[in-house]
């Protein structure tokens, strides 16, 4: 197997056996220069070294259902070169412990910024609108341990209830939108707020692309930083009931050319700024909904079409659905992640990102082979027939895993979904209450 050979000559051993499904996406050599950028140094003679460690943090974001002995066990990087059945050696708990900590959060941080580039850009190259790539910003949260050091470095945010019951880190996700693969990630506390943790992915958008951005984001000068920060990089969000400008010009019903004036503070921060800011404005509703009016540096009707700009914003939403893919099937809705110290916090968040990545990898292989658009693949499904097929492969002989890849591909025929219908009414949530009283921590004596 080709595979096999290629993971043995970089010294990976019979690990391939578990994870030759992921591997054959990212290349060993990755793995190494990102070793090497955090200065990590590789101990063959360790139980577990630091590439197969690697493979762990990520193995721990994808079978998060499983402890993560078992993790390591399912991902047979115990002492590789060790026949089954021939009386396998286990790790204690505590060695795995060590082996992350030896690793660190940089490493792992890297290598997902090295693949996400990569197959990010060549994914959204892929389903271009009117020649160009669409991406998507917007920012979440995550729950972590309820913990001292959690709490100091991630912070806990406060409510009409009080204080809540576990601190949480602020995210802000780049995502290729129709495909849904991540191309970059800010990871900060929950008092940051996304703008500011959001100021480190701009750099990543390519040429001839265009990003659609919560109003959240609405700034001048990022507006300014986004056009000018590359050939043809466009942004489109909705507008603000607060916002002001003056028409320039009608292009067509509901379709203007408008001078929004640049405030002194947006001049004083960004000096390159003009004065005023000529951005297109369209106003649309569709039935059942309230009018929007959507602002866009897209000013060319002619080759970018208005109706089509409105129909294309509620692409938007497909990055609310990765992070319900993350949260509620990758995490399996548990109450947190598992690290109880900040930086085992972020490692296990940079290994999750990199394994949601690489199902949406094969998802979007399977949905070119099956013709349809990788949104048309049940994310749930294809993430249960993953697992299962890297839990198996502990069981089977090397032999028979091209076998089971192929079959792995046959078994996604049956996760194509229906195309997505047409919504009418506005969405709407249901807070669901507890019964039980909120659980708060031990009054403390105030000290005169």
């Amino acid at each position: 197997m080709e595979l096999g050979r290629a993971l043995i000559e970089a010294g990976v051993g019979r690990a391939e056996d578990s994870f030759a499904l992921f591997a054959r996406s990212i290349d060993p050599q990755w793995i190494q220069e990102a070793l090497d950028a955090a200065g990590v140094a590789t101990v063959r003679r360790r139980k577990l070294p630091a590439e197969y460690v690697v493979w762990i943090v990520i193995g721990m974001g994808l079978l998060r259902d499983r402890s993560i002995q078992e993790v390591v066990r399912h991902l047979d990087l115990v002492l590789p070169g060790v026949e089954r059945g021939s009386g396998r050696r286990t790790v204690t708990p505590g060695a795995v412990v060590q082996a992350r900590d030896r690793l660190g959060g940089k490493p792992i941080e890297t290598l997902f910024r090295m693949t996400a580039e990569r197959w990010a850009t060549a994914s959204a190259d892929i389903d271009r609108w009117r020649g160009l790539a669409v991406y998507g910003v917007d920012g979440s949260t995550l729950r972590v341990p309820d913990s001292d050091e959690n709490e100091m470095r991630f912070k806990r945010p406060k409510g009409g209830r009080g204080r809540a019951g576990y601190p949480q880190a602020r995210i802000v996700a780049l995502m290729a939108l129709r495909s849904h693969i991540l191309a970059g990630l800010a990871i900060g506390p929950y008092d940051e707020g996304e703008v500011t943790l959001a100021a480190s992915l701009w750099a990543k958008l390519p040429d001839c692309s265009l990003t659609i951005l919560d109003r959240g984001f609405l700034s001048y000068g990022l507006f300014h930083q986004i056009q000018t920060s590359g050939a043809h990089r466009h942004w489109l969000s909705r507008a603000k009931k607060n916002l002001r400008w003056t028409v320039h010009q009608e292009l067509g019903p509901g379709d203007f050319l408008v001078d929004m004036p640049v405030t002194t503070k947006a001049r004083k921060t960004h000096p390159s700024m003009p004065d005023i800011l000529r951005v297109r404005a369209i106003r649309y509703q569709r039935k059942g909904f309230r009018p929007q009016i959507l602002i866009t540096s897209l000013l060319d009707a002619v080759a970018y079409p208005a109706d089509e700009i409105a129909e294309l914003y509620h692409e938007r939403w497909e990055i609310e659905i990765g992070f319900d893919e993350i949260k509620t099937h990758t995490l399996d809705r548990e109450e947190s992640l598992r690290s109880r110290r900040p930086d085992r916090v972020l490692q296990e968040l940079w290994g999750l990102a990199i394994g949601y990545n690489l199902v949406r990898l094969e998802i979007e292989r399977f949905a070119k082979r099956a013709g349809v658009s990788p949104r048309r693949i049940s994310y749930r499904h294809a993430l249960m027939l993953i697992r299962n097929f890297w839990v198996g492969a502990w069981f089977a002989s090397p032999g028979a895993l091209p076998q089971r890849l192929e079959s792995l591909h046959g078994e996604m025929a049956l996760l194509i979904l229906p195309p997505r219908r047409a919504r009418r009414f506005p969405r709407v949530v249901k807070i669901k209450m507890s019964n039980y009283p909120l659980k708060r921590g031990p009054k403390r004596r105030r000290v005169i």
